[in-house]
């Protein structure tokens, strides 16, 4: 069967992919439809397949053909435009040579023995006939030059108008071609992620998709929007130029051409590198990509254990080879640049002194046509030069395709949005694993079922009970076909689940996790992701059934409360409840319960529990527990170990059978015991016999307990409605740590919430940052820049200097003395070798030197940013605006962005500053009236350029904005890919990510016009700049006797720095981005977080005792103002003591221990710690004394050694220490039994290990601290019960000797504390130790009594 599913997604596969010629398409095949769990090991094969796998042609695979016809006409447009230069030197061939006629025409006349007799030029001691004999038949007077110059001029204007016409369309059309394609591929791309199977996640990084979907198609998109029209035009210029030197003078072209090969070759070898280098470099920033997104969504955690220096470290050492990479990239692009300038040059002396022997000696050629010649070889070469840039947008373009081109070809293994499939009538429920094996793709040596094989019957609850890492979660993500087992096959009703469809299958269950993930919306669209189109009595019908609505209706904004980022507005039990009123309104047949229950308070729990059985009635139910209590009743308990069943049966029969069920529950019920006891002998027997529901008689007849315990359930909520007034509904949503993913709270005030409230924020104006201040940025680079800047200035003066010799060459044709004309021409040869040499040396110099102080700019402010990030309070992180998603993009672009301020961008303005200068020099000392008429096109010249940075620059904030919007709902997406997956929401995901897409592409549109605009005005201006200058140097060479080769030294003097100024003008656009991005940077590193960890000031002292006290603290959280959580807290503890917070979900016990973090502080009252106010107490110093082990840890990305490791940041930490602590937390023999020991990578946030291996982690990581306070948030609430043995002996030794904070939902972990507290509402109601409670008979002694397991 697994087969057949194979073979039909490698036909498909082959089928899509004819079109495309894939030189191997057998490796591509292989590729595509390998098993996903061969990726690690593959991940070697890849390597050395070559980073760019994508044609360029393939980029354009997505073009409609209203596209291509844009396309077509674009380039049909950029030919015509790259014609224009070639057409404009036939023009300037015939100006030369009349320039040159006259010049020969004057100095003839000089010659006093000469004279101008009927238009001949005659001896004048000769007669007409000895004048014909001396061949004196040269005319004159007939020549009018300014005549003639009004005509050139004419042409001129003519030839730019049309390349102002045909310059706009070009680019116009290019551009918003390019966007449409642009808004497909995202779309593909997101839609094909989206489908993936949940396997290809698992090896995926969720950092590395969201770069992708930024980065990488930004790149794209440059590789084939206006890039390719100004390609294709230089392209042409290129041929045209070519065809004009073959048709004038096919040898001189051919002695140029034959030096031409070594331009090729070195342009061909740059764009190689590049691209090579670009892909290098993309993929180590990646990595560091990859880390940043990781530690921003744990920042708690960061913060806890003080990781933030270690983190600012370790993202650094990701960023020193991306840094490496770029270095090289410049050092190869500034070799490269001088190489092809040393060549050009040598080809300006050879074709000089090649062309002038041919016009002087043999008299083949005019001089006008060996201008012609030459500039129309010089142009293509140079066209053919300036069009290598384009070459390297389309070789990253390439790159970045190859990935996200694979991704979109890639079939999913399990495609979650085919059509294909059984849909079944009626659907029983009956559900068999037959002989099932698997293992997770990312860790294909680890066996999680081992030949399972299990029925789970319709319309019974079976329960899935055994040691954590069992594969009791693994056997429900099967059911679901998150996976498909490697071996063996999971039927539903006799169907092999494989057969049926996807979506349809998962229409039928509703599950229930036990860190259920919410989105960030309001409670009611949470509820109605579980089925589309449901009415809102049905939401609230759910909500009742899940027990929700009560503390629904007491939010201010009831149904439509926001629940924040990952549903951090939400206390655990609220968060859970939501979840199950999403499950239920899916009305499934089939409920698979998690650990549905595992976060709540008893008193939430009852509830809940009730609620389930309510809805369990009829259909089929799996239920992972570890509480026995929840399991008892099922119909049907398995007991998991190593991957099988070892045994099922109703609860009594496996307790006779003393097997897997037995040990459990008896580890269980004995914790409970003592407790009972008491309770007992303090109720005198009232309660006999129905204390705690997990010790009562576990061997009693079910039906009476099955009364019993209904009616218990009936009274521990009146009861508890009693003590504590209404206090079934817990108010504040509790940001606890157990919300470790950051809530991304709105301030629930105003309904606008998401449409009206923000963006009023978000059009605050960053004003672009002052140069001077990234360049302090820069200040340790000043070298690098210096000498940069030098070679980039001499680099500069080439242009100008290059005039001067092209007109001295023109000069000599008009000489009369034979030798001293050679001489001459060799002379300035020469000159030109020397000049390329120079070049070529500086040009290297600018290169490597400005690349280098870039990339260390660029380095410096990511990690400064990233450092900034990190030493925020955790109050900034809840904003929406600062999500872990919205971080990362904004580390990736903005520092990157801030290079085009600095570096490169600084030689290019020397470099055309130099230019300008050298030029307006040489111009002014040879004649300054045309240099005078010149100038006044300069302005026009920067105008353009100007013009065109600043519609840039608007541009630049919209479509960052627009594409942050859309890359926070991907990455809402990404992270939460299971939960999706489960309710089958991928559609709507892909839909509201593709309505983002739309904002971006209409900036797109309305760029294109504007950027056309200004392109076709930048281009054309030279041309009329030309006609002006000719026409008024033909007037000053016939009225004030100018040299004519002054015309042409001032002339291609000046026109050649306005070309500098409009290149300078061309990299405006990244200047002022650079500035934005800066700005922006600047914000960040210039906010001064209320609670400063990096700061020394603060109080600190030797004998820290860990004596705490809480005096009347109230508080609210800074994004939702208007709910108070703490409300007058008053508590103490002594040294050594263990504090016990006990209470229902939302009371505010999370929140007093972040207070006592300081991740906040009070609004209202102090908090004590041995004394000293701890607002004044020095924050690294407070934290580094407190160990925190929360109810779901966050592990990084790495070893569980390094995971252990992180609990002390402050020193080294030998593997004696590391093994020490994971023993005393019960961890030890575990991680030896796995095959890589303590290097075993624990996958993104832990996903490789059960939770109570990671619960056991984090642990030893809070004990290898040493620290003197301990908080136990939960510690134990989500293991199995023999996990939660070892795992509370091992808190029972941490907690010696040291000040602890617990907070439990079950009472059987804290009744040996030293002071338990009651809490309600944000105060406290009563507290005391277990004995002087339960005196009391208040509110503590009844939840004991009633056997509620509180939470």
């Amino acid at each position: 069967m697994p087969g057949s599913v194979k073979l039909r997604s490698f036909k498909k596969f082959g089928q899509e992919n004819n079109g495309y010629d894939f030189t191997d398409e057998g490796k591509n095949g292989d590729y595509m439809t390998m098993a996903s769990s061969k990726d690690t090991k593959d991940s070697k094969a890849k390597k050395d397949q070559p980073a760019i796998r994508v044609g360029f042609f393939q980029l354009f695979r997505f073009a409609s053909c209203r596209e291509i016809l844009m396309m077509i006409a674009g380039s049909f447009c950029a030919i015509l435009h790259g014609s224009a230069q070639p057409l404009m030197l036939l023009v300037f061939g015939m100006l030369t040579d009349t320039f040159i006629e006259y010049d020969i025409e004057l100095q003839m006349l000089l010659d006093p023995a000469k004279e101008c007799v009927n238009n001949t030029i005659q001896f004048r001691n000769l007669t007409q006939e000895e004048n014909l004999e001396q061949n004196m038949t040269r005319t004159c007077g007939i020549l009018d030059i300014e005549y003639e110059m009004t005509n050139f001029a004419y042409y001129y204007v003519g030839i730019g108008a049309a390349v102002f016409i045909l310059g706009y369309f070009q680019i116009s059309l290019w551009v918003t071609a390019a966007a449409r394609q642009i808004q497909i591929i995202r779309m593909m791309y997101f839609r094909k992620v989206m489908r993936m199977e949940i396997g290809w996640f698992d090896c995926t990084s969720v950092g590395e998709l969201n770069t992708r979907m930024s980065d990488d198609i930004n790149k794209i998109n440059d590789a084939i929007a206006d890039q390719v029209s100004i390609f294709i035009q230089r392209f042409t210029t290129f041929a045209c130029g070519f065809l004009m030197g073959f048709v004038k003078g096919w040898k001189l072209t051919l002695v140029i051409i034959a030096v031409s090969p070594l331009i090729g070759v070195g342009a061909a070898l740059m764009a190689l590198f590049v691209a090579k280098l670009t892909g290098q470099e993309l993929q180590a920033y990646a990595k560091a990509g990859a880390v940043a997104d990781e530690v921003l969504s744990a920042i708690r955690t960061v913060a806890a254990f003080g990781g933030e220096r270690k983190e600012v470290e370790r993202y650094d050492k990701n960023l020193i080879s991306a840094q490496r990479w770029g270095i090289r990239k410049g050092l190869i692009m500034g070799f490269f640049t001088g190489y092809m300038w040393f060549i050009i040059f040598l080809c300006y002396a050879l074709a000089f002194w090649y062309g002038s022997s041919l016009v002087v000696d043999t008299q083949e050629y005019s001089p006008g046509t060996l201008l012609q010649v030459f500039f129309g070889v010089l142009i293509a070469a140079l066209n053919l030069g300036q069009a290598s840039p384009c070459l390297e947008a389309f070789a990253s373009g390439r790159g970045a395709a190859t990935i996200i081109f694979e991704t979109i070809e890639r079939e999913p293994e399990i495609d979650c949005m085919s059509e294909a499939g059984y849909k079944l009538d009626k659907v029983k429920g009956d559900i068999e694993f037959h002989n099932v094996t698997f293992h997770y793709p990312s860790r294909p040596e680890v066996k999680i079922l081992d030949k399972l094989s299990l029925p789970v019957k319709s319309g019974e609850t079976t329960a899935f009970v055994g040691p954590s890492g069992a594969g009791k979660s693994t056997a429900v993500q099967l059911i679901q076909r998150f996976y498909d087992p490697k071996e063996g096959m999971v039927t539903l009703d006799g169907h092999d689940i494989r057969g049926l469809n996807i979506q349809w299958l998962r229409s039928l269950m509703g599950i229930v996790e036990q860190e259920p993930v919410l989105f960030a919306t309001t409670i009611a669209e949470n509820i109605r992701y579980g089925r589309p189109g449901v009415s809102s009595d049905d939401i609230i019908k759910a909500a009742k059934e899940a027990n929700a609505y009560n503390f629904i209706m007491d939010l201010p904004q009831r149904f439509d409360t926001l629940v924040g980022e990952g549903g951090g507005q939400m206390s655990g039990g609220q968060k859970q409840r939501i979840a199950i009123g999403r499950a239920l309104v899916r009305n499934p047949r089939i409920l698979l319960l998690d650990m549905a229950t595992s976060a709540l308070d008893n008193e939430s729990e009852a509830v809940v529990q009730e609620a389930l059985d309510k809805v369990r009635m009829g259909r089929t139910t799996i239920s992972i527990a570890h509480r026995l209590s929840t399991i008892k009743n099922a119909d049907v308990i398995v007991g998991f170990e190593h991957g099988r069943a070892v045994e099922r049966g109703k609860h009594d029969e496996l307790l006779e059978r003393k097997g897997v069920y037995f040990t459990l529950v008896t580890l269980q019920s004995q914790g409970d015991k003592a407790l009972n006891e008491k309770a007992r002998q303090m109720a005198e027997g009232e309660n006999a016999g129905k204390t705690d529901e997990e010790s009562k008689g576990l061997l009693r007849a079910g039906s009476y307990r099955e009364s019993l315990r209904a009616s218990i359930r009936r009274r521990t909520k009146s009861q508890l409605s009693n003590i504590i007034p209404e206090s079934s509904v817990p108010i504040a949503g509790e940001l606890g740590p157990r919300s470790y993913s950051q809530s991304q709270a709105f301030g629930a005030e105003d309904k606008v919430g998401r449409k009206g409230a923000i963006p009023e924020e978000e059009e605050e104006v960053v004003e672009p940052a002052p140069v001077s201040r990234i360049l302090k940025y820069n200040a340790p680079e000043w070298p690098y820049m210096l000498f940069g800047s030098i070679g980039a200035a001499i680099n500069g003066g080439v242009n100008p200097v290059y005039s001067l010799l092209f007109s001295q060459i023109l000069a000599t044709f008009t000489m009369p003395d034979a030798t001293e004309q050679r001489n001459a021409i060799n002379g300035i040869c020469l000159f030109f070798v020397l000049v390329g040499l120079i070049s070529f040396f500086t040009q290297m110099l600018q290169g490597y030197a400005f690349s280098k102080s870039g990339e260390l700019l660029t380095r410096r402010l990511r990690r400064l940013g990233f450092q900034a990030m990190l030493g925020q309070e955790i109050g900034w992180f809840d904003d929406h605006k600062n999500s872990p998603g919205a971080l990362t993009t904004r580390l990736a672009t903005d520092a990157s962005q801030v290079q085009g301020a600095t570096g490169s961008q600084i030689g290019m303005i020397v470099n055309s500053m130099t230019n300008i200068g050298v030029a307006i020099i040489i111009s002014f000392y040879f004649s300054w009236k045309l240099t005078m008429v010149i100038m006044c096109f300069l302005p026009f010249l920067a105008l353009s350029g100007g013009f065109q940075a600043k519609m840039l620059t608007g541009f630049a904030k919209q479509d960052k904005e627009s594409m942050e919007s859309a890359g926070q709902i991907s990455g809402e997406a990404l992270n939460n890919i299971r939960t999706i997956a489960g309710l089958g929401k991928e559609r709507n995901f892909v839909e509201k990510y593709e309505a983002q897409l739309d904002a971006p592409y209409r900036a797109a549109l309305s760029k294109a016009n504007v950027y056309g605009a200004c392109y076709g005005f930048a281009q054309c201006i030279v041309f009329l700049a030309n006609s002006a200058s000719y026409r008024f140097g033909g007037y000053l060479v016939r009225q004030e006797g100018l040299h004519f080769s002054m015309v042409f030294r001032v002339i291609s003097a000046i026109v050649t720095s306005g070309t500098a100024l409009g290149r300078a003008s061309s990299y405006t656009p990244d200047y002022a981005k650079a500035k934005i991005s800066a700005a922006r940077f600047f914000q960040l590193l210039d906010r001064v977080p209320k609670i400063n960890i990096y700061s020394i000031q603060g109080q600190t002292w030797s004998d820290f005792r860990g004596d705490l006290e809480f005096i009347d603290c109230k508080f609210t959280y800074p994004t939702r103002p208007d709910i108070q959580v703490l409300n007058g807290l008053t508590v103490s503890v002594k040294p050594g003591q263990t504090l016990a917070f006990v209470g229902s979900s939302g009371c505010g016990k999370s929140t007093s221990i972040q207070l006592l973090e300081r991740f906040y502080d009070p609004d209202h009252g102090r908090v004590l710690v041995d004394g000293h106010d701890s607002t004044k107490v020095n924050v690294a110093f407070l934290r580094s004394k407190i160990g925190i082990v929360s109810q779901e840890p966050i592990l990084f990305d790495c070893s569980i050694a390094e995971n252990i490791r992180y609990g002390d940041n402050q020193r080294d930490i030998s593997m004696n220490d590391i093994i020490s602590a994971s023993k005393k937390a019960q961890l030890h023999d575990f991680v030896m039994a796995l095959p890589e020991k303590y290097d075993t990578n624990v996958g993104s946030q832990g996903s490789q290990l059960s939770r109570g291996q990671k619960q056991r982690i984090a642990i030893a990581r809070a004990i290898i601290r040493d620290p003197k306070i301990l908080l136990l948030d939960e510690a134990t609430s989500a293991l199995d019960t023999e996990s939660e043995k070892t795992v509370q002996e091992a808190l029972d030794k941490a907690r010696e000797g040291r000040t602890c904070i617990v907070i439990a939902h079950r009472l059987s972990t804290i009744q040996n504390s030293d002071i338990i507290a009651v809490m309600s509402r944000g105060y406290l109601m009563e507290k005391g130790n277990h004995e002087q409670l339960m005196g009391k008979k208040g509110a503590y002694y009844k939840l004991v009594t009633t056997g509620a397991p509180i939470s």
